[in-house]
């Protein structure tokens, strides 16, 4: 099963990710309302793919972004930010996010790109 973390501050966004991402069929490794935290299960939980918010209470998530991807520069990593400004979404796309997806969101969006990135829930 494919496996996911998921970096946002709000608790509403991540229970709303995590629903949507779960009744598809993908396994939930983690949540972290922080950049730091983020950082952290990264590297413990060994996620597939980490569905990152610009906007943390003690870092950007361009940050976290660059952090992750220096430890693990393979890490799957997709935005989901309600900052859709051109400079940031292309920010992040040069610091290695695969795909950028601005809230309000539709779960047919997040489910297309994350099977995009991850293939389906169910393939090994």
């Amino acid at each position: 099963m494919k496996r996911i973390l998921i970096v946002d501050d709000s608790f509403y966004m991540r229970t709303m990710l995590k629903n949507m991402l779960s009744d598809a069929g993908y396994e939930i490794v983690g949540e972290a309302p922080n950049g730091q935290t983020a950082l952290e299960l990264a590297k413990t939980t060994s996620p597939d793919l980490i569905t990152l918010d610009v906007i943390l209470p003690d870092n950007t998530g361009l940050d976290v972004l660059k952090g992750i991807k220096s430890e693990q520069p393979d890490m799957k990593v997709v935005i989901v930010s309600a900052v859709g400004q051109e400079v940031i979404v292309n920010e992040a796309l040069e610091y290695g996010a695969l795909s950028y997806i601005v809230k309000p969101f539709s779960e047919e969006k997040v489910l297309e790109v994350v099977n995009q990135i991850l293939g389906s829930p169910s393939e090994e």
